[in-house]
């Protein structure tokens, strides 16, 4: 799908807050409803704009601690691959999950109440995977965090 400036702009006002109306839309993008929501239909079915979400306050809900989790395997076969994922998909404590080129093979981003929760994800996932080496990094600080796209 082709996206002019008009999409980007709805795009824009979407990813800043997603329950906005139709009217509140099309009225920043300089349009009208029907038009707006034509075109929303249309980046949805296209697959440009996925589920929408809440965005919650994580430490309003007592998970304070997030961890960056560095994975090296010496498994690189397709069976270990598929349990990895597995184990990765069943965990809700695993927010983000990338496979790397260079010395680190994963990096995830962890989400957790505190370190003992972390301790028992840890032991939970080593249990189910073997794991050449893990190293766990405790954010000290979120200095910038967004799901926004720089349209």
């Amino acid at each position: 799908m082709k996206i002019d400036d008009t999409d980007r702009k709805i795009l824009v006002a979407l990813q800043r807050d997603a329950s906005q109306s139709l009217d509140e839309i099309a009225r920043e993008v300089g349009s009208s409803k029907t038009p707006v929501w034509n075109r929303i239909r249309k980046m949805r079915e296209a697959g440009v704009i996925g589920a929408q979400t809440v965005v919650l306050d994580a430490e309003a809900l007592g998970f304070e601690a997030t961890f960056f989790v560095l994975i090296r395997t010496s498994e690189h076969e397709s069976d270990w691959q598929q349990k990895f994922l597995a184990a990765l998909q069943a965990r809700p404590e695993v927010q983000e999950a990338h496979r790397l080129a260079g010395d680190i093979d994963y990096i995830l981003k962890v989400r957790v109440k505190n370190a003992r929760a972390y301790d028992e994800f840890y032991q939970a996932l080593i249990s189910e995977v073997k794991v050449h080496n893990v190293t766990a990094l405790l954010s000290m600080e979120e200095i910038k965090a967004t799901t926004a796209l720089p349209l």
